[in-house]
């Protein structure tokens, strides 16, 4: 399993493009246009089956409807955001330098559904705070994974919660949740540089059981 990082976006979001070794991949939030992922892709002859999106917000969106016409029309949303991905709200698009008009026909997961896309095995963990649909997947091929986890865990820090749908009480919870999978898992965050579960367990700050973090 291999993936490669694309930041796009007004605000740089990474928007992650993840292969099996036969070359059959899906997109984690399509940030904006997809042309240097399509020529990426065209290279490694690499064939998308599904985009999986962490939360509804502008910077993590928009490029959804170049990858439903170019792409695949499998697009995976929590159903708590996918109203802001088909009905987005044209005050905050503005306010993120963002044009989207909305995409319909989503497939909506609730957590804990196991998707296959080739060789790959992609496990929904719901993951409430940043916002109420935040979502991380964990690709899994043989001993390979990743954990993808969008605005819910940064390098050293966390998603923001005072926007609409934020509850540090619920990204408190989620952050537990994630902090039983093993050191050695990689993280692929939503905005900066990649980390790995042990390196958040030694030096992020809003590691559970870390005092002051929360505070």
């Amino acid at each position: 399993m291999r993936h490669k990082r694309f930041p796009l976006g007004p605000l740089w979001t990474n928007t992650y493009l993840v292969w099996d070794d036969s070359g059959t991949g899906f997109v984690v939030d399509p940030a904006a246009a997809l042309d240097g992922i399509m020529d990426f892709m065209k290279r490694e002859h690499i064939t998308v089956e599904a985009v999986f999106l962490t939360h509804g917000h502008p910077d993590h969106i928009g490029g959804v409807p170049q990858a439903v016409e170019l792409l695949t029309k499998k697009v995976i949303v929590s159903r708590h955001d996918a109203p802001m991905v088909e009905s987005p709200n044209p005050q905050v698009l503005a306010m993120t330098g963002y044009d989207f008009p909305g995409v319909r026909g989503l497939t909506y997961v609730e957590g804990g559904e196991r998707i296959a896309v080739g060789r790959m095995s992609v496990e929904v963990i719901a993951t409430p705070g940043h916002t109420k649909g935040g979502t991380c997947y964990l690709a899994t091929q043989d001993q390979d994974a990743l954990l993808l986890t969008g605005d819910t865990l940064f390098a050293g820090s966390v998603g923001r919660t005072d926007l609409p749908g934020g509850d540090s009480a619920e990204l408190e919870r989620s952050i537990e949740r994630l902090s039983a999978f093993p050191d050695g898992l990689m993280v692929l965050p939503g905005h900066g540089p990649e980390s790995t579960i042990g390196e958040e367990r030694r030096r992020n700050p809003f590691w559970p059981g870390r005092a002051g973090g929360w505070l």
